[in-house]
């Protein structure tokens, strides 16, 4: 026989395939697959029915997920990394979305109104779940291409979900967006395997320190996949989608993407750059710093003009991303800016959330005739909450001093870890800004307080509704402040979970 005819009749190798590896994974793509087959089987599936079969999804990802707790190993031909970094942000994203969960079967629509919220989202923030928890494990610029792209397409339907003008509006700007930051990360990553041969991670760390390789189209290639991941995160000068999509779209997935995107972002992110491309720092880390100043500054200063509560909590968001790049420009020399990063959002999903949640429960006040459009996120709408509903107030209270940083809440401590870990590493200047956009986040998050404690209630009280049963809420809101006081009574335990998450690469 032809010794070519003979090669062509081997078989080809098969792939090894770990299934313990992704079990996570492969746990939330099932529960998301069943949910779609109920929502599309049985249309008249209530709410609790659908957001019980979530969180029963979500509790065997989270199953799964402690019965890997200690693996450690790279599955997948090095696609997929088990590690800290991996661990830490199942764990919280997965925490995450049950909070959301929550939100979601709770609805915005005030009592005696319809929920224009389609059964769709439960299985749709299960994807988005899927695609965040692969982001954060991905140790191939391919995975991380394709986690991006499954999160990315849930979050821009989500976004549209309602049939409110201002949410299509916002989901169509976010997938505008969205598909230009998809191409440059893709151009990035080409450019990067064009310089190195590969697009695994470990392959790419041994590749920057060899001479041989073409450090321009590498440099070029850093640069694009920089531009991607700052959109993510809604880094300036990528942030201007931002403020439009919180506000436009339905608080909890407004909630959702606040807190989930940051954490599978920055995840992937410290793990690109500060581990893949740690032997470049010299050459990115002025672009990331440069990046960081000016997500902090603006962030802080546009969020002081805002009248919505949403828009303001957007701005803070984006400053809140530049308080965590100061983390990613320490990481890449000095260990504890990961895990001070990773102990940074944890702390801001459930300070997020919460404050969204409080922004959830107003929307649902007022009387049922109210031809409003929209919801009631102007902080005219917030006057005199601590008299109306004083347990509100106070929980409202607690986000909002959590966001500034004050003293034992669990704000405090995340940027105690992130500045402490800028100050080793030799950016102090850097944090010098930070605690500068610190003082002027103050001042509009003290603002609400002063609104809703200190000025008398618009209008004729008396004629606002009670918001009726809401069990689902109240849990999550519940538990989202008794976290946020709790990790601030007690960081320690949590900050050395985190420092697990220090080994980033292999």
């Amino acid at each position: 026989m032809h010794p070519l005819a003979q090669a062509t009749t081997q078989p080809l190798p098969l792939p090894e395939v770990d299934w313990r590896a992704i079990a996570p994974e492969l746990a939330l793509a099932v529960a998301g697959v069943v949910l779609l087959l109920v929502v599309a089987f049985w249309p008249r599936a209530g709410r609790g029915v659908l957001a019980g079969l979530t969180l029963a999804g979500l509790a065997a990802a989270a199953a799964l997920t402690v019965w890997n707790w200690d693996l450690e190993r790279v599955a997948f031909e090095g696609a997929v990394s088990l590690d800290g970094i991996t661990r830490y942000a199942r764990a919280v994203l997965l925490a995450v979305g049950a909070l959301a969960t929550l939100m979601v079967a709770q609805g915005d629509s005030r009592e005696g109104e319809p929920d224009d919220s389609p059964p769709e989202v439960f299985p749709l923030l299960l994807f988005a779940l899927l695609g965040m928890v692969l982001l954060a494990a991905a140790s191939d610029l391919l995975v991380v291409f394709i986690a991006l792209e499954i999160l990315s397409l849930s979050l821009y339907v989500m976004a549209g979900e309602t049939r409110r003008l201002a949410a299509q509006e916002a989901a169509m700007k976010y997938f505008l967006l969205g598909a230009f930051s998809s191409a440059f990360l893709l151009y990035g990553i080409a450019l990067c395997y064009g310089a190195t041969g590969s697009t695994n991670l470990l392959e790419i760390a041994d590749a920057t320190g060899d001479p041989t390789a073409d450090g321009t189209l590498l440099l070029a290639g850093v640069g694009l996949l920089a531009v991607g991941f700052l959109f993510k995160v809604s880094a300036v000068p990528f942030h201007m989608w931002t403020p439009d999509v919180y506000q436009g779209t339905p608080t909890p997935v407004a909630a959702f993407m606040a807190a989930a995107t940051k954490v599978a972002g920055f995840a992937v992110f410290l793990r690109v750059f500060a581990g893949a491309l740690g032997g470049l720092v010299v050459s990115w880390r002025p672009v990331i710093a440069g990046a960081a100043v000016l997500t902090m500054l603006v962030g802080a200063a546009l969020a002081v003009v805002q009248t919505d509560l949403k828009r303001m909590l957007a701005y803070s968001s984006i400053s809140h991303a530049g308080y965590l790049l100061v983390g990613v420009a320490a990481a890449a020399t000095v260990p504890a800016g990961v895990s001070a990063s990773m102990f940074y959002l944890l702390t801001y999903a459930f300070m997020v959330m919460g404050a969204f949640m409080v922004v959830q429960y107003v929307s649902r006040l007022g009387p049922p005739d109210d031809d409003a459009i929209g919801e009631r996120s102007s902080l005219e709408d917030y006057r005199g909450l601590a008299r109306r509903h004083p347990w509100a107030a106070g929980l409202l209270a607690v986000f909002m001093l959590a966001l500034t940083g004050i003293p034992p809440l669990s704000g405090f401590w995340a940027k105690y870890y992130v500045f402490l870990a800028g100050i080793e590493a030799g950016l102090t200047w850097l944090v010098v800004v930070a605690v500068i956009s610190s003082v002027i986040s103050a001042f509009f998050y003290l603002r609400v307080l002063v609104v809703a404690y200190l000025q008398e209630p618009v209008g004729d009280p008396g004629a606002e509704t009670a918001p009726g049963r809401t069990p689902a809420l109240g849990v999550a809101l519940g538990l989202a402040g008794l976290l946020t006081v709790a990790i601030g009574l007690a960081p320690e335990a949590l900050i050395a979970a985190a420092r697990s998450a220090e080994r980033i690469l292999g």
